[in-house]
């Protein structure tokens, strides 16, 4: 979820939640056709299962505590929310993941804290991390970009895996995933972590079909949708600047700094940039005012640490993408950030304050 809220008396945002949202949602719109594009109509059909299944999740719980239900339904949170869980997920996972990720986005991490403005972590995030540990076969199971499948995927076929498992020819999964030379694919980041591990080079992991030509076949135009999105926002002012630069400079002086130290370990700042959910995490994640810092400074400081926990997961940990665990993190952090970046109240200063005291 991503909207700014200024906080007063500095700053004053004038539109309603609802119209912000709707704005946020409209700039995933270039990540979103990039995704189709290269990789079929798996995420849009995800996208809307997870769209019906946050609406009936947020319509129960509003009813059950009695509330305003016309207002906060369509405030445009929950739509978001299953968007990005849409978005996160791979194309051919099953269609009760959408489902399961968008309940407990909905119920647990937004409505079980009291709702917009009081839950912690980032629902989407929280709800895509919970998929990744609960099913990890159905969460990795990334297919190829399409012209890199063995076999063809229609709209038809997709929706058929989705909901049953196997194409209308009855080919599975595993199947749709295997590379027009007869491999398993998997990411970039993944599969360049799984080389590394094998003893070969950055080098010769670039040589692999699924980077491409530059960093990743498919991903790095689905990044630079995500960007080119928030760009869009940015210029509209619907986020702080603060936080997706912060995140983006962090990410690039570590993943430079190691790259210059071993060519052949490390991938390029680049490769960083334009793999994973690195720019959907930059403008569309980490800027959500609610479960994030609130002042400049703690923006920056939030950021930064996102941008350093998104390298270190990716070069150590066991995910290849680390994102969410990062955004999560940092919502953790974010209190204590914000205890030690607030801004100076204004009309005290430190020596009226000291002789007050004495």
């Amino acid at each position: 979820m991503a909207f700014w809220i200024a906080s007063s008396p500095h700053n004053h945002i004038k539109s309603e939640t609802s119209a912000i949202m709707r704005l946020v949602i409209y700039a995933t719109i270039p990540g979103i056709f990039a995704q189709w594009y290269f990789f079929g109509w798996g995420n849009i059909i995800h996208i809307s299962l997870a769209i019906i299944t946050a609406l009936v999740a947020e319509f129960t719980i509003l009813s059950l505590r009695e509330r305003n239900i016309k207002a906060q339904l369509f405030d445009g949170s929950g739509i978001l929310t299953a968007v990005l869980i849409g978005i996160s997920i791979p194309a051919i996972a099953p269609w009760w993941i959408s489902v399961i990720g968008a309940a407990f986005a909905i119920i647990i991490v937004k409505q079980l804290y009291g709702g917009l403005g009081h839950n912690p972590f980032n629902p989407a995030m929280a709800g895509y991390v919970m998929l990744l540990i609960s099913f990890p076969l159905q969460m990795t199971s990334w297919q190829p970009p399409l012209e890199l499948m063995a076999l063809p995927l229609s709209f038809v076929d997709t929706l058929s895996v989705i909901i049953g498992g196997f194409t209308i020819d009855g080919y599975s999964v595993e199947q749709l995933r295997t590379h027009i030379d007869g491999y398993t694919m998997a990411t970039p980041l993944d599969t360049v972590k799984t080389n590394l591990t094998m003893g070969l080079t950055i080098a010769e992991s670039m040589e692999n079909p699924v980077i491409g030509e530059n960093f990743g076949l498919g991903w790095e135009w689905i990044n630079a949708g995500f960007l080119l999105g928030g760009l869009f926002l940015l210029a509209k002012k619907a986020i702080s600047w603060a936080t997706p630069l912060s995140f983006l400079s962090s990410l690039f002086v570590c993943s430079l700094i190691a790259f210059l130290f071993s060519q052949d370990s490390n991938a390029s700042t680049m490769f960083h940039w334009f793999n994973g959910a690195c720019m959907l995490g930059a403008f569309f994640i980490l800027t959500d005012p609610v479960s994030g810092a609130t002042s400049i400074k703690g923006r920056i400081v939030f950021g930064a640490l996102a941008g350093f926990l998104v390298f270190i997961i990716r070069k150590y940990g066991g995910y290849p993408d680390a994102v969410a665990f990062a955004v999560l993190i940092c919502n953790m952090a974010a209190p204590l950030i914000d205890q030690y970046t607030r801004p100076r109240t204004y009309g005290h200063n430190v020596s009226s304050n000291k002789a007050g005291n004495e």
